[in-house]
Order: structure tokens, then sequence, then C-alpha cells
């Protein structure tokens, strides 16, 4: 993994980089209409005042850096507009754009992404299934981000995996509203104190939808605001290419760590697809999302006879057979039907675990959560 300060030379693309410094300038020093998809988590300029506490009296890590703070919204606006100017250059003829945001800045982005051109395809809203309860209990607990996705311009030929992301979500179409979790647990990156490591670190789970909906492999995906480098690390996973901008050095460093440990998915478990009960539905898509499961990994069959390979999408493909869960293993029993749950398992430490086990695992966090 490579740190540089700017690129080389305004023909070179410094793929699979993390660039050091403002973003505005970096993106400048790029060349033009080299980039497939821009991946933006700016600073949301939250305008706290004062210290947040629990009911214990503990006081809350809230978003208080110096990258979130600008001193009005015109000065937010500037800078909104200047980043979503040079932003635009870098996109292809049929490249597009996701920006992610709350409530304190979404709406003040998406009215400066339309005056700038772009043409805007989606808002999604990222349902938090962990949200932060709001101690105060003077407004709605914030469970929700906003994100835009837009195309550079009008009629723009931009990617969009429909069959793909219809496969996540175990064959039903995939809707504006993503129930996903906020980092918690192992995923959370730490520094070298013990304390987290970016205060609005993303999962990957959320950046796995966007770019197996958004991209292909091989694409260019550039994030202006890398941070700890969830959006490289996903990248490099998927087999895409990636251009990170980060002018603090602490999240460089934590960055640069986590990428060097990450791994490209093999060829085959890249690719995606092309054209029931009281309990809560669970599609095995989010068991990849969530990192359950990794895109290559092996799953068997109870009986032992049949396996077959994880897609990145959520698919299977077996010796002869590409589809869901249910659909590879009636293929391979020749069988009409087949409830995929029951039928495959996974191996750890040499023994069988059902994949039912993590859908009742994730059945579990739904039971327990909040109304």
């Amino acid at each position: 993994m490579k740190i540089m300060t700017k690129a080389k030379s305004a023909s070179a693309l410094p793929l699979n980089t993390i660039l050091s410094g403002d973003c505005i300038e970096v993106m400048q020093s790029l060349p033009e209409a080299s980039v497939d998809l821009i991946f933006a988590d700016p600073p949301y300029n939250l305008q706290l005042k004062g210290d947040l506490h629990r009911p214990d009296n503990s006081q809350v890590d809230a978003v208080d850096d110096a990258w979130d703070q600008f001193s009005s919204f015109a000065a937010y606006d500037r800078f909104t507009r200047e980043w979503l100017k040079a932003a635009r250059r870098l996109l292809k003829p049929n490249g597009a754009i996701w920006v992610i945001g709350s409530y304190h800045n979404i709406f003040r982005v998406g009215a400066a992404l339309q005056d700038a051109g772009y043409w805007i395809l989606n808002d999604v809203v990222w349902r938090k299934s962990n949200p932060m309860p709001n101690f105060r209990g003077k407004r709605l607990t914030n469970a929700h981000e906003t994100m835009i996705w837009a195309s550079k311009q009008e009629g723009g030929k931009y990617t969009f995996n429909y069959e793909a992301l219809k496969s996540l979500n175990e064959g039903i179409q995939m809707r504006s509203d993503w129930v996903l979790p906020i980092c918690t647990g192992h995923e959370r990156l730490k520094n070298e104190d013990g304390d987290k490591a970016h205060p609005t670190q993303k999962p990957e789970s959320l950046l796995h939808r966007v770019l197996v909906g958004s991209t292909n492999p091989g694409d260019v995906i550039l994030d202006p605001f890398f941070g700890t480098g969830t959006t490289g690390a996903v990248a490099k996973m998927l087999g895409r290419d990636f251009i990170g901008i980060e002018r603090e050095a602490a999240y460089r460093k934590v960055a640069e760590k986590r990428l060097r440990g990450i791994r490209k998915f093999d060829r085959e478990a890249l690719e995606v697809s092309t054209s029931k009960r009281s309990e809560p539905r669970v599609p095995f898509g989010q068991l990849v999302e969530r990192g359950m499961l990794r895109p290559g990994e092996e799953l068997y069959s109870m009986n032992q006879r049949h396996k077959a390979k994880v897609r990145a999408d959520g698919t299977l493909i077996g010796e002869d057979i590409k589809g869901s869960i249910h659909q590879v293993g009636a293929h391979l029993e020749g069988a009409p039907s087949c409830n995929g749950w029951t039928y495959w398992c996974f191996k750890r430490d040499g023994k069988k675990v059902p994949i039912d086990l993590l859908r009742q695992q994730i059945r579990a966090e739904m039971a327990n959560r909040p109304n």
C-alpha cells in the first residue's frame, strides 16, 4: 500500500493508493474522466453545541473533530460545491457518485449535486439496526442516514447490476431502504490507545451492497474522504481498483494497516448474477454482506455428497449450476425444491456448521432490537 502526496503526473492514475492532502487540490491533480464511481462520506457539519452525556453521566464519544467544523452554512456550501465540481471532472461520461450524510447536511448536498449538473437516480435510506439511542429524550432516535446516488449527467449509461442486488436480497427486488448494522465489535477499528480510530467508520456491508450494485470488477472507485479505508477494503476484496484521499495522518496510518491485511476474492467468486414464515425473512446475501460467510468460501450439503462456492452477490456456484442456496441444492439433489437453509453447512475447525445457525443469529439480533 502506497501513500502519496499527489499523482505522479497529469496522466498517471495512482491506483490502489492513499493520496495525502486536501481532497479538492488532490482531485484537481488527477486526470479528467478517469474514474467509474465515487463514494463520498463528507464532513456532516454537525454543529455540536457542548458535550453529550448518557443517563449515567458518562460522555458520548461524539464527532467533534476539527475536520467536521465549519464557521457557517455558507462556508460549508462553498466547500461542498468545490469538491463536487472537482469530483465531477474526474468521472467518466457514464460514471456515478454516491454521497452519504445525515439530516445535518444531506439536503444541502442534494441541492448542490443538482446545481452542479449531476442527475439524481435514487436516495437510499440506510436504516441502522442498532442505532445510538437519543439520550436527552427531546427528539426521535436518529436511526438512519441518507445516501444519494447520482449519475454524472442526465442520460448517462451508469452501471446498475439489478439482478445482482436482487440475488443479494434472495430473489426480491432491492428496495431503497437498507437495514444494516453500524460498526461494532471486531469491525470497529481501534487506534494505538484502544479508542475508536474514526468516529464515523462505515460498515463493510454498506459498501459491499453499493459496489456490487453499481460497479464491475476492474472499475476505478474514488473516495475523497477515505478515513480508515472501508471503501478501499471492500473494493480490494471485490476486485475493484480504488483511489483514496485523506488529509489526516492518523486515519491514513490505520487505513494502510487495514488494507495490507485484505485479500482479493478469487475470480469466480467475484462474478454476480445478470439478468414465508412468521419469523423475519433473512436473505442469504446478508450473511455475505456482514462477513459471516465470505465470497469464495465453500458450502457442503449436510449429506456430504455435494459442495458449492459462495459468490459476492449471495448466490452459489456448483459443478454445473448457479443460483440461490435453494436452487442449487434442488438441482444437485435432482429434487423439485430444496430448503437451502437446512441443506447447506460450512466447516469451522473441521466441524460442520449449518448455515441456518447464522440466520438464527441475525434473527436473534432483530428480536432484541428496541422498538
